[in-house]
């Protein structure tokens, strides 16, 4: 029992004692089978795109809802812990799982033989809409959401109609997000699954 609690103590530990474990898992499956670079890379890029994704769900259904009553509630406790202590931790989460799905997005398509300019050509065209819409989403991150994140949150000196725009742009470039999010996913999980669609 002292070894669980020490484990699941920690946010750390937790997620050191779900590595150890896959990688038993991987090291009994390749002991089989033998290793397998295109499984680790796919097994990456699901972990990693998990997280991004999660993320976006979490700002667009949870945060964003919660900051805009949290700023109605008078008298309530505001939205200042949000946007001090919680927003620039998941935005950073949010931009290094962003990079990290997508690098390893254009191993896998490497590594299964279809090839980044057969996805970006739509040659191989379930894939191909798939890694279209996540490099679209990937730019949306790093190019419209965090600098006017940044805007937002104060970490970069703005005036109150430069926020005023930063909070459109941000939210707009999010809720794009969302919606190519779930024709992504539909592409993604169709040509692991032999285009099945």
């Amino acid at each position: 029992m002292g070894l669980i609690k020490s484990l699941l103590g920690s946010i750390k530990g937790t997620i050191a004692a779900g590595f150890v474990l896959a990688i038993v898992i991987a090291l009994f499956a390749w002991e089989r089978t033998g290793f397998n670079l295109l499984e680790l890379t796919v097994w990456l890029h699901v972990l990693v795109g998990i997280t991004w994704i999660g993320l976006l769900y979490y700002f667009n259904f949870v945060q964003v809802p919660a900051m805009g009553e949290a700023l109605a509630d008078e008298g309530g406790p505001g939205p200042a812990a949000i946007g001090k202590y919680v927003a620039p931790r998941a935005l950073l989460w949010f931009r290094m799982s962003a990079a990290a799905t997508w690098l390893t997005g254009m191993s896998a398509l490497e590594s299964t033989g279809v090839g980044i300019m057969n996805a970006f050509t739509l040659a191989s065209p379930v894939i191909g809409i798939g890694a279209w819409f996540g490099t679209i989403m990937l730019f949306n991150v790093w190019v419209l959401i965090w600098p006017n994140q940044k805007k937002i949150l104060g970490i970069v000196e703005s005036t109150p109609e430069d926020i005023a725009k930063a909070k459109v742009v941000a939210s707009m470039a999010s809720r794009v997000n969302v919606l190519l999010s779930v024709p992504m996913l539909l592409s993604m999980t169709a040509f692991a699954h032999g285009n099945m669609l």
